[in-house]
């Protein structure tokens, strides 16, 4: 049984949808599990509720990032900040120097989704950037190929980079996810799967 973990941080729900459909990606592979988690919420919640935050959201918060260790593959998706990813995010992730000096994560498969305001809004740097952070873990970095048709869909304003899936929301969140950008988010979520049960099949 291969194990994926979706890692997500989503504020206004985007991301949400587009780790759904990752792990929807996930569930095609046969002999795969996958896990939908969150990671802890930084901002009080006096402050999410005044700014319209979607409070109810989909998947337990991990709570210990010991657990990262038990799968073959974690996705990690998050929201841009300047280009980078969330603070909640990071967060955790600054959390495992434990998890780096004993090298627990060397060989899994890592890999990201973003979503931006606008669509030149840092999508490929909050993409790489967690690359960068995967890497140090000895993490083999798994993207979306061009064999995806939709990576080329000029048809309308898109997603979808070879970097990672990825959503555009507009500046006042209304614009939803997609279907290219969900389809992309899916082809994702299946391949990385795939690539892992190579790996560790």
């Amino acid at each position: 049984m291969t194990k994926v973990l979706v890692l997500y941080y989503s504020s206004y729900g985007h991301i949400e949808t587009m780790a759904q459909a990752v792990a929807e990606g996930v569930k095609q592979v046969d002999g795969a599990d996958v896990s939908l988690k969150r990671v802890p919420e930084l901002v009080p919640e006096e402050v999410r509720e005044k700014s319209g935050y979607k409070i109810d959201q989909a998947g337990d918060v991990l709570q210990d990032v010991s657990e990262l260790e038990n799968y073959d593959a974690i996705i990690v998706g998050t929201p841009t900040r300047f280009g980078n990813m969330t603070s909640q995010m990071r967060n955790l992730w600054d959390q495992t120097g434990g998890l780096w000096f004993n090298g627990s994560l060397i060989g899994k498969v890592g890999s990201a989704f973003t979503s931006t305001a606008s669509q030149h809004g840092g999508q490929e740097t909050t993409l790489t950037s967690i690359h960068t952070t995967l890497i140090h873990h000895g993490m083999v970095i798994v993207g979306v190929p061009y064999s995806h048709s939709g990576l080329n869909n000029m048809k309308e304003i898109t997603g979808g980079t070879p970097y990672g899936a990825s959503t555009i929301t507009d500046g006042d969140g209304s614009r939803l996810p997609s279907e290219n950008e969900l389809d992309i988010a899916r082809f994702q979520g299946r391949h990385v799967t795939e690539i892992a049960q190579k790996l560790h099949g």
